[in-house]
């Protein structure tokens, strides 16, 4: 289950170099898409294929950019668990 267009989410994408790459958007299909066609961020760009490994909807675009402060200063475990936990819509 993905959010639907429109809705905020925070996301988290498994690069190909088997790191972690959080952000946010409105639209989650279209993100992701643009992410894979190498389209995306500056990082992910550099670390094809990516693919989505976790996605969380929020109220707004606020909580959308708190939310993903707090998943960026995590560390790599934790992001893990994160990914593991039932908070997952991807699960």
């Amino acid at each position: 289950m993905t959010p639907k267009s429109g809705q905020p989410c925070v996301y988290i994408l498994r690069c190909g170099d088997g790191s972690l790459y959080t952000g946010w958007t409105n639209d989650f299909e279209k993100r992701l898409r643009s992410h894979q066609e190498g389209k995306g961020g500056k990082y992910t760009r550099s670390r094809l294929p990516v693919e989505a490994a976790y996605v969380e909807e929020v109220p707004d675009k606020s909580a959308a950019l708190k939310r993903e402060m707090e998943i960026k200063k995590m560390r790599p475990a934790q992001k893990r668990a994160l990914i593991a936990s039932s908070s997952n819509l991807l699960r």
